[in-house]
């Protein structure tokens, strides 16, 4: 199955993020986490250190990660390079990891 046809799938059953705010918020990760983390349901993260995101709202409440986001991750794994994040796509992003979590 493809990914945005499962981001499709599970925008209908939330109801809470479209689709599209789905695929942007995986395209985002797509673009600056994925060289560390694992993005989707069933990849594996590509630094030890670094968890995959399907696990990530185990650990972290979600208002704690939008904090992170808003004021910059700066922590994380070792050598985890800073990240800054408008409004509008920390909800995309927190949309798209509360949307693959297990």
């Amino acid at each position: 199955m493809r990914w945005w046809l499962v981001l499709t799938v599970l925008a209908a059953a939330t109801g809470s993020v479209s689709a599209d705010e789905l695929a942007y918020g995986r395209a985002l990760v797509a673009d600056n986490c994925a060289r560390c983390h694992a993005i989707d349901a069933t990849d594996t993260s590509a630094h030890d250190e670094a968890p995959p995101f399907r696990t990530l709202l185990r650990d972290y409440p979600v208002d704690a990660l939008e904090e992170a986001f808003a004021e910059r991750i700066v922590t994380g794994h070792p050598d985890m390079p800073e990240f800054t994040a408008t409004p509008d796509q920390i909800g995309a992003i927190i949309g798209y990891i509360e949307s693959i979590q297990q």
